[in-house]
């Protein structure tokens, strides 16, 4: 199981978010880049980053950020959501060298998008579910739709989607701890890789992520917790690598 840590960008910076809200966000870095050679020297083998901006304006704000972060780190695995909602956004970001790109809003609003995406660009499709009380949240979380998580989930696992992002939305940003058992019910519920995301706290939530990873679980994306100090990649990383042998 890889520990992915995360990169949230907003107006050039480092940021993370409490609950998805852009006026509750901590800026952790004016420089992203160096941000991203932290964890690259902590052993990161791949990257999540998130283009707030983007995700509320519906197209790309902060690409010219992240083609530096992939230019700089080649062997670095980077995959990349927010305000991806065309296929000349994603042509875009492969070709600067993303591995996978993430869709949101846009994965729920107009299913077929998704579909249409993995015939053009095989296996580099991930799609981001957040979810709350096993409803979709589309639109920055704004929004609750009437689709249940597991059931897209299955759809997009039938268009060829190379994985989903699983965020309980409501301990995102919260410092809670991660739904485990939300997150197992649905790496359950399909055959691809699931990643989770949203209320990493400690080294005990890896722990418990480990326990049940041979169900399916991948990876999981850290951001706070890495932040404030409260969990080490390096530890957390070596934890999981343990899991694996």
């Amino acid at each position: 199981m890889l520990v992915i840590p995360a990169i949230d960008l907003k107006e050039g910076k480092c940021v993370r978010l409490r609950q998805g809200r852009m006026q509750d966000s901590t800026v952790f870095s004016d420089d992203p880049l160096e941000v991203a050679e932290r964890w690259v020297e902590e052993g990161a083998k791949r990257l999540h980053m998130v283009d707030l901006d983007g995700a509320f304006a519906g197209k790309p704000k902060n690409a010219g950020i992240i083609a530096k972060i992939v230019e700089r780190f080649p062997d670095l695995a980077v995959q990349v959501g927010g305000g991806i909602r065309d296929d000349d956004t994603v042509q875009a970001y492969l070709d600067a060298g993303v591995e996978w790109v993430i869709i949101g809003t846009k994965a729920v609003s107009t299913p077929h998008f998704v579909n249409d995406l993995c015939l053009e660009f095989p296996n580099r499709i991930i799609v981001g579910l957040d979810a709350r009380d096993g409803k979709v949240a589309i639109d920055g979380w704004s929004k609750l739709s009437n689709h249940d998580v597991i059931d897209m989930a299955q759809l997009f696992e039938r268009d060829g989607v190379a994985g989903i992002i699983f965020t309980d939305i409501s301990r995102d940003g919260m410092m809670q701890g991660v739904n485990v058992e939300a997150t197992r019910e649905l790496a359950q519920s399909v055959h691809i890789p699931v990643f989770a995301s949203g209320g990493v706290t400690d080294i005990e939530d890896i722990r418990r992520l480990c326990d049940v990873a041979h169900e399916g679980i991948d990876g999981v994306i850290v951001g706070r917790a890495l932040y404030e100090g409260t969990i080490s990649l390096a530890e957390a990383q070596a934890l999981a690598d343990s899991f694996d042998r």
